[in-house]
């Protein structure tokens, strides 16, 4: 049964406002998301930009190297001269012994270069416990399921909520088909969940590392898709949507669905359907083999520190 409901173009201006205002402050921030990765993951190699080493690195770690080692040529490279960080890496690669510490001049270096965003009360490891330094220097293995699980949990809450207004809004759309709308809206949830998944795989096996950036993207896409849709309608319908005669065009969605078609979209939709399910047998025999083991152990550990 069909429903009325108000259009985008159709609104009162003030509810444009308001829509429009939401969306340009998500937008922006979706960017400044993504700049921050490129300075942060996209660092993880030494170099610039977001690469499938990065995403190693970042989740599974560098096991040739210690996580002081793979930050000091990676993300943290700007923040101390090559001779500094060749300095620390050397006292790492020495053992990281506590008499050497002071005596080689590396309490220095930290002191001056790093304690000023590595102090106590910052998120970030306190390099003024040597102890924490210590742990740094052994071999890296990526994040922690600790920091995963703090940072799923916030990625979850945050985005679907992101998401949750932002497909509010493109439900509205009379340019979409019901059934493109519904594949949109749906889209980013389903890529959040495959991304937050993808972390943990990677912890557990680095060759899952294509997967965070696929679910990245899909995300990106989809968010892009929407707002693009609704900001149209809201501002710039009669231009983009009306012929010179003032006759709509025919929605997009279904000349974009024949087409589709007969390019054999389907077809290829139900190839890589069949792949994700390969993909899914194959990541929960991973897990069997692996991951539940692993937190066997963690568990029994636990348990008999108790």
């Amino acid at each position: 049964m069909a429903h009325d409901f108000s259009a985008l173009r159709k609104l009162d201006t003030p509810l444009k406002v308001l829509f429009t205002g939401y969306l340009t402050t998500v937008a922006v921030g979706y960017l400044v998301a993504l700049i921050q990765i490129l300075f942060t993951h996209g660092m993880a190699d030494g170099k610039f930009g977001l690469s499938i080493d990065d995403i190693v690195y970042s989740y599974y770690g560098n096991r040739s190297g210690s996580m002081l080692e793979t930050k000091l040529n990676g993300s943290m490279k700007e923040n101390a001269s090559e001779k500094e960080r060749f300095a620390i890496i050397q006292w790492v690669r020495d053992g990281a012994d506590q008499r050497d510490y002071v005596k080689s001049g590396i309490e220095k270096i930290i002191q001056e270069r790093c304690v000023i965003c590595h102090s106590k009360d910052a998120s970030v490891p306190n390099f003024n416990d040597f102890n924490v330094l210590k742990e740094l220097s052994k071999e890296d293995t990526g994040a922690t399921f600790g920091s995963l699980t703090r940072v799923s949990h916030i990625h979850l809450f945050g985005i679907s909520f992101i998401f949750m207004f932002v497909g509010l809004i493109f439900s509205f759309a009379e340019t979409t088909t019901v059934q493109s709308k519904c594949i949109a809206i749906g889209m980013p949830y389903l890529f959040l969940l495959v991304d937050i998944l993808s972390w943990w795989l990677t912890k557990l096996n680095p060759m899952f590392a294509w997967l965070v950036i696929f679910a990245g993207a899909g995300m990106a896409l989809s968010f892009l898709f929407m707002w693009v849709v609704s900001v149209m309608e809201m501002w710039w319908f009669d231009i983009v949507f009306l012929n010179a005669q003032g006759e709509r065009y025919p929605n997009w969605s279904v000349l974009i669905e024949t087409k589709y078609k007969e390019w054999g979209g389907d077809v290829i939709v139900r190839r890589l359907n069949k792949q994700f399910k390969e993909l899914w047998l194959f990541s929960c025999d991973q897990f069997a083999t692996h991951g539940l083991p692993f937190l066997q152990s963690v568990y029994r550990k636990l348990t008999v520190k108790k």
